[in-house]
């Protein structure tokens, strides 16, 4: 099937989910990158539905034919708002909002993604993010399946609230459907001071765990070791993080999300937009040009802390979706990141982080048929990663424009 676009695929939707229920697929492939760290060459992926079923060289008859394409499982963005959008006068809209022209928009953005190669994202902060979350996972809409943390816990020192507050509020956003808890320990990547005390993330980090949900925490500057200390599962960006701090996340297994430019060059691109006081001034978007070096020497400086465990994920905002794959460039590009490792944090690792690793992040049997296909080599070449040509999500095809 050729790549449709966004009209004319919500016509074909349903069609394609019952093929996909009902018929076995095979797709012939020379170059496969397994999603662990392996190169596998010249087999088959058997697919039963949505499921991988098996890997055989022998299978046929061939219904996909990628053997001139390097092979992988669909990417995981493990930080991206896609719900934020510009709104009708193409100014920020943020990501709250509740308009006809807003949902539209949201639901572009998920298809911008997964035609990017993205086959699932976290998508911390907005309530937005739950419907969406929903009508796709039915099959009424295509894009990524997304996790979301519901609403965040934005920190706002004692009037956040008593330590047993937040725990009533951890429980709130459980009830209403979170996959994660989302924790603002300190302001923006300009305003990095911590905004929860020790005892206030404690709680947060502690009732989450105890609800069975996973902390993923923005973090700046004190506010890391704070975060770490208090037993939160993932940091977001890290910005002022010292090799001490990274050093004690390898030790206690926490996952770790710092990003390697798109976010920050993707503000300064599109500052018209933005530009809005209080958040978005002309003294913020002079620190976010002093913050890209910055930015590159944390993720340097990752590289180099033995077992860090570092996901993938660009913060994709408004302007920005359908182009997360660009940090992996300024990884590889910019920050000294093996193009390897960056395909592997996009792929089982983030699976494993969203403890999702028996359903998604690899191609293996038993896996969801998670598979996109690139014109060229990311391990030669980074910026193969903007040639997506195939796109299939639990054995559903979305794009093949080979």
């Amino acid at each position: 099937m050729k790549h449709l676009t966004f009209p004319t695929l919500i016509l074909a939707f349903s069609a394609q989910i019952s093929v996909a229920q009902t018929h076995r697929t095979v797709l012939a492939v020379s170059t496969l990158l397994d999603g662990k760290g392996h190169v596998l060459h010249d087999t088959s992926i058997v697919i039963d539905g949505s499921k991988i079923v098996t890997l055989d060289p022998k299978a046929a008859p061939v219904d996909f034919d990628l053997r001139n394409l390097t092979v992988l499982p669909g990417w995981i963005d493990s930080h991206a708002h896609i719900t934020w959008i510009f709104g009708p006068d193409g100014k920020n809209a943020g990501m709250n909002g509740t308009t006809q022209e807003a949902a539209y928009a949201s639901a572009a953005n998920a298809w911008l993604t997964l035609m990017a190669g993205f086959t699932t994202v976290q998508s911390p902060g907005s309530l937005n993010d739950i419907p969406l979350r929903d009508a796709i996972a039915k099959g009424s809409l295509p894009g990524p399946r997304i996790l979301t943390s519901a609403e965040p816990l934005m920190g706002r020192g004692e009037q956040t609230g008593t330590p047993d507050e937040i725990r009533a509020f951890v429980r709130k956003q459980k009830a209403a459907g979170a996959d994660l808890i989302k924790i603002f320990a300190s302001g923006g990547m300009t305003r990095g001071i911590m905004t929860l005390s020790q005892e206030q993330l404690k709680a947060a980090c502690d009732e989450a765990n105890k609800q069975g949900l996973r902390t993923i925490v923005h973090a700046y500057r004190d506010a890391v070791h704070a975060a770490i200390v208090a037993g939160c599962t993932e940091i977001e960006h890290g910005l002022g993080a010292t090799d001490e701090d990274l050093k004690l996340m390898a030790e206690k297994g926490i996952y770790f999300d710092p990003q390697g430019g798109l976010v920050l060059e993707n503000y300064l691109q599109n500052k018209d937009k933005f530009l809005a006081p209080p958040y978005f001034t002309e003294q913020s978007f002079t620190a976010m040009k002093d913050l890209l070096p910055a930015m590159h020497d944390l993720m340097r400086r990752t590289v180099r802390i033995p077992s860090l465990q570092i996901v993938f994920g660009s913060d994709a905002v408004a302007g920005a979706h359908g182009r997360n794959a660009e940090d992996f460039i300024e990884r590889v590009r910019d920050c000294g990141v093996d193009p390897m490792a960056a395909m592997v944090s996009a792929n089982s690792l983030a699976a494993q982080a969203m403890r999702l690793s028996d359903e998604i992040g690899s191609i293996s049997p038993g896996l969801q048929a998670d598979i996109i296909a690139l014109d060229g080599d990311p391990l030669k070449d980074i910026t193969a990663v903007r040639r997506v040509v195939f796109v299939m999500k639990g054995g559903v095809v979305y794009k093949n424009s080979h």
